[in-house]
């Protein structure tokens, strides 16, 4: 078994409403940046062994499947990094 670290992000699908973002974006535009867009994220990072990274990224992307994204609103993406 080898160590990896699983990172998943978890965003909101286009189109769904994100007040965590259009808050931050506003505060964001007072301070005299100037956005387009912003969009909120969160991000695990999961410790684990794995026989490959293949399986390392099939476990995780099990976990964004059953827990962590809720497919009906969320878009996620995982990348596996060895440790």
């Amino acid at each position: 078994m080898t160590a990896y670290t699983a990172i998943v992000t978890v965003r909101l699908k286009a189109g769904v409403l994100d007040p965590e973002a259009e808050t931050t974006k506003r505060a964001l535009e007072r301070l005299e940046f100037d956005l387009q867009a912003l969009r909120s994220a969160d991000r695990f990072e999961i410790d684990l062994d794995a026989d490959s990274e293949q399986a390392a990224e099939r476990r995780a992307d099990e976990m964004a499947e059953r827990l962590l994204a809720n497919p009906t609103i969320h878009d996620y993406e995982v990348e596996v990094r060895r440790r």
